[in-house]
């Protein structure tokens, strides 16, 4: 009895710190819902790049960087700039808390997106992206996924 409570203790807690990876075509299929294709002249593919190259498709993925900040979510978004975590100072651009970051829905994520790519620097805001995407053919991302 003990060791089947043991047991089960360890695969609920292995299940609680699993990642929460989306499939790169249902992201652009929901990206193309929220009208991210083109948005501010950035493609799908920008998108998907993006997503990659900062989390791997991991929506739950949350980093501390060396300032003491952290990213969040699938496009990693800093905590000192876009959302508050209540554990650094922020400024909290997006009006929103960090943890809407790692929602399954990301419409948060989408939006806060939406708001960082609109202002100075786009897409470069992510050196990620800067050094990975920016100035690369790309439209292999969207290789195999129908929007429709």
């Amino acid at each position: 009895m003990r060791r089947t409570l043991l047991l089960s203790l360890v695969v609920c807690l292995v299940n609680i710190h699993q990642a929460e990876i989306i499939d790169r075509c249902a992201l652009a299929k929901l990206l193309h819902q929220e009208d991210m294709d083109g948005f501010e002249g950035y493609s799908l593919s920008d998108w998907l790049c993006l997503a990659f190259v900062e989390s791997n498709f991991n929506i739950s993925k949350v980093n501390e960087n060396a300032d003491g900040s952290f990213d969040y979510g699938i496009f990693q978004i800093n905590s000192h700039y876009w959302c508050t975590d209540h554990q650094s100072h922020s400024e909290n651009i997006c009006h929103l808390e960090c943890q809407e970051l790692l929602s399954p829905n990301l419409l948060s994520t989408i939006r806060c997106a939406k708001i960082i790519v609109s202002g100075t620097g786009g897409m470069k805001n992510w050196a990620a992206w800067r050094m990975h995407c920016s100035d690369r053919p790309l439209s292999y991302w969207m290789t195999g996924c129908h929007l429709g």
